[in-house]
């Protein structure tokens, strides 16, 4: 099974910039370096802040965007977006029992999408709802188990100002998740770092976005970075789970 990830597009409106970098042309070039090379993907997943302030012209871009695409594509949201917008250009979709998530099974396994936005603030949670959809998907996961995407890691990275807006319910996730016996790899998104490691006993990964990016600093203190956008190509079989990171941009494409 092949898997891409992008995440943490930060879309603006069109003919916008954000910490001046235009998030619509990264995003096209990622894309466009994906559909060159990564075609055969069975899923490509964007886990979550699609947009910057969950405006309807970012969400619009945004599917026109996505709409030439080859592998299937699905999408989750983040504390920068907005149900409500991302609802009016996606319509109902991508929810299920009201919250923006749902389970994916290939031919490699189940992928279990999971919505942690937590409306207003940018921490994440998972509320007692959700936490029992989890459980539920996980147990009907069968014998290849479980791929798990939350915007909100769960794990701690040692970073304090990205720590501070985790996954509020990390320890009800943690249960759940050695619980079931079955969960192969966590993937996440929101903190802008390509980060790998175990978390009880499970492995996870995260990793830079599309657009602007969080510094490597283990102060308390949040520092906006320009180091190179990245999609994650995700390899699984039997054998294990194997995550590649590509930085997409080339010579031609770095002026963006």
């Amino acid at each position: 099974m092949k898997l891409i990830q992008i995440t943490d597009l930060h879309l603006v409106a069109p003919g916008e910039t954000l910490f001046g970098l235009d998030p619509l042309a990264r995003l096209t070039a990622c894309l466009a370096d994906i559909e060159d090379h990564h075609g055969d993907a069975d899923a490509i997943v964007i886990s979550g802040d699609l947009t910057h302030d969950g405006e309807i012209a970012a969400y619009e871009a945004l599917a026109e965007c996505l709409s030439g695409l080859t592998p299937p594509v699905h999408l989750m949201l983040g504390n920068h977006d907005r149900r409500d917008t991302f609802r009016a250009v996606f319509g109902d979709t991508h929810f299920e029992a009201g919250f923006v998530q749902k389970s994916v099974d290939l031919d490699g396994g189940r992928l279990i999408l999971l919505d942690t936005l937590k409306a207003g603030a940018v921490e994440g949670e998972l509320c007692a709802e959700r936490l029992g959809w989890l459980e539920r998907q996980l147990a009907g996961a069968g014998e290849n188990g479980a791929l798990v995407f939350a915007h909100h890691p769960p794990f701690r990275l040692h970073m304090p100002a990205l720590d501070r807006v985790r996954l509020g319910d990390a320890e009800a996730f943690a249960r759940i998740a050695n619980d079931a016996g079955n969960v192969r790899h966590v993937f996440a998104g929101h903190v802008h770092r390509p980060v790998s490691g175990s978390w009880r006993g499970i492995p996870f990964n995260a990793m830079r976005g599309t657009n602007q990016q969080t510094a490597l600093v283990f102060e308390d203190r949040f520092v906006i970075s320009h180091e190179p956008p990245a999609h994650a190509v995700i390899l699984v079989d039997g054998d294990g789970v194997v995550v590649h990171f590509h930085d997409f941009l080339d010579q031609t494409a770095g002026t963006i």
